[in-house]
């Protein structure tokens, strides 16, 4: 029976996605060429963020290590206490590709993100939250021993 369950469970599936009703999650997802593909900082944010004034805050808090050994993993973690969050957004203005990570958050979630980057050379890590329709950000500059974008 294990079998035949096996093979009921492919066919449905095979249907399913050569049909279109069940869609790949890549396509569901919202992607930002320009601004992912971006070399420069500068053109990465104002791709990612395009007509919008970004403000300067201390309400936003990068938790990362002054001085990285391993720019490989480079854990960071930020926090913000802005209202209503939106979405908190990760640049390394001298990577290679300076826009590292996006996260939405939904509706009545906290303000914070803990995850790994890479940074190839010493550089400003910097976080862009958007809240309440504003967007908002805060920079702070990490030494990299040795490279992790390579």
């Amino acid at each position: 029976m294990l079998r035949r369950d096996t093979l009921k469970y492919l066919t449905s599936v095979s249907i399913l996605l050569f049909t279109g009703l069940l869609k790949p999650v890549t396509a569901l997802a919202r992607w930002n060429k320009a601004a992912f593909n971006a070399v420069d900082f500068n053109n990465a944010i104002s791709a990612y963020f395009p007509d919008q004034q970004i403000q300067k805050t201390e309400h936003i808090t990068i938790g990362v290590h002054p001085v990285v050994e391993n720019g490989a993993v480079v854990p960071v973690k930020i926090n913000t206490d802005l209202p209503n969050p939106e979405s908190i957004t990760i640049f390394v203005d001298k990577n290679p590709n300076p826009l590292i990570a996006n996260f939405d958050l939904f509706p009545g979630c906290i303000g914070f993100i803990s995850t790994r980057i890479k940074v190839q050379e010493p550089s400003n890590i910097v976080a862009v939250v958007k809240a309440d329709g504003e967007v908002f950000s805060k920079s702070t500059f990490i030494e990299v021993h040795e490279g992790g974008c390579g």
